[in-house]
């Protein structure tokens, strides 16, 4: 007596079997975790193993494993323990080393990120001075007395011992006013 052939589902159907949208089972195709066979018009069409991987898969996500987690884990079989099925020792080791390894290249990526951040932070103080002179050009305040502001806080930056001075000591005449003297 022939085998009957196997029951294929389409995504609307597997998804109202399994509680879920068909987006979510869309989404885990897409992040390679299932890979449903095609009909000749290209639907995808879902089997008995394709719903037990889906099982699983929920099954991981609702007890809180990532993503990352999850797609690692169903890359290992289930072994048969005490009338259940758990992960051997073996299988457990490679998926803790393969996530430990995805941290590992976050924490150099973050590093990295973090050099970025800094150096583009430091740029940015340097520019803001420029762009606030260029501002208060704009704004049509005297070039000479602004460049002598300048001057003056570059100085002040070099000395170390400006920092012990009085603010008053450093007082520019508004160069926009004429002198007196003149």
């Amino acid at each position: 007596m022939p085998k009957d052939p196997p029951t294929l589902l389409t995504v609307r159907d597997a998804a109202e079997r399994l509680g879920v949208t068909p987006r979510t089972l869309k989404y885990y195709e897409e992040r390679g975790l299932v890979s449903p066979s095609r009909s000749e018009g290209r639907y995808r069409l879902y089997d008995e193993d394709d719903l037990k991987r889906f099982g699983r898969i929920l099954r991981l996500r609702s007890l809180g494993f990532s993503l990352h987690g999850v797609t690692e884990m169903i890359k290992r079989p289930l072994e048969a323990v005490d009338g259940g099925h758990r992960y051997s020792h073996e299988s457990l080791q490679q998926i803790h080393d393969a996530l430990a390894q995805q941290v590992d290249a976050l924490d150099t990526r973050i590093e990295a990120m973090r050099r970025e951040l800094k150096e583009a932070q430091k740029l940015r103080s340097e520019l803001a001075p420029d762009l606030d002179y260029l501002e208060r050009r704009l704004a049509g305040e005297n070039a000479d007395f602004l460049l002598e502001q300048r001057r003056n806080a570059r100085a002040k930056m070099a000395d170390p011992s400006a920092k012990r001075r009085k603010p008053q000591d450093d007082a520019v005449p508004d160069a926009a006013t004429p002198d007196k003297s003149t």
